[in-house]
């Protein structure tokens, strides 16, 4: 059972005994005896557990990032915010969309369930429109048949153990996000162009050589969408086993 599912019944659990309680048994209590130990914990956890399940579900979720896919923007071990209302509000554990608020935007840093297990959630970089004819050949993306420029960049220290060193830092630009992404020059990996269904998203990660997206199993539904990533609020250092203060508080771009 998936986590807003537990949160949903946990929800209804508790609130259906502590309503039962109010209704039935709390008037013919005998003045000043002990409620229930079950009727006091629900009535205690109930209200905790439906802020947690509101705010996951309609405001703001934290994500860990497993992978370095996404390297140089995220970082193994980056505790990420995901905006849950940016691309409108769902309702939990169905995810039926009830109320649009925008649509994705190219350069988008998107977290979403992914197509062939929509139990585990992904994170990459929107690339694809509805529409769109998207093409990757020789390392660099196509747009309606306009090249996506990349500019060569130096390595900073700061990357230092994070990044192969055989890989190449370049900036890149798709829409109104700039952002750097990581070539590595050995590698040749699938190339192609396609056209962008309706309804459907075009992903890719920014570490280029090294990430699972949209090259090798499709696009993403809409309905898959889960937000957007926005905020940087924790990041651990899995190797070292300490805290990264400087990526702290970082937003996502």
């Amino acid at each position: 059972m998936s986590f807003p599912a537990i949160m949903v019944t946990l929800v209804f659990v508790t609130g259906i005994i502590w309503l039962i309680d109010s209704i039935f048994w709390a008037p013919k209590r005998v003045k000043n005896t002990k409620e229930p130990l079950i009727v006091e914990y629900a009535r205690s956890f109930f209200p905790i557990i439906l802020v947690v399940l509101v705010i996951r579900s309609f405001i703001a979720e934290p994500f860990r990032i497993p992978s370095g896919s996404m390297l140089p923007t995220l970082h193994v071990g980056d505790f990420i915010l995901v905006n849950k209302f940016a691309y409108g509000v769902r309702l939990p554990v169905i995810n039926t969309k009830i109320i649009d608020v925008s649509e994705p935007v190219r350069g988008d840093v998107v977290v979403f369930r992914y197509p062939k297990n929509p139990e585990v959630d992904y994170i990459k970089r929107l690339v694809g429109l509805p529409g769109d004819k998207v093409g990757y050949f020789n390392k660099t993306i196509y747009i309606n048949g306009e090249a996506i420029s990349q500019i060569p960049e130096e390595k900073t220290a700061s990357l230092d153990g994070i990044v192969p060193d055989d890989s190449e830092l370049y900036s890149e630009t798709l829409g109104e996000h700039s952002h750097q992404i990581l070539l590595d020059p050995s590698r040749r990996l699938i190339e192609g162009e396609m056209v962008v269904p309706e309804g459907q998203y075009f992903v890719m990660g920014d570490n280029r050589d090294n990430s699972n997206d949209s090259r090798f199993w499709g696009t993403v539904p809409e309905a898959n969408l889960v937000g957007k990533a926005f905020f940087i609020w924790m990041s651990w250092d899995w190797n070292n086993g300490g805290i990264v203060w400087k990526r702290m508080g970082n937003k996502i771009n």
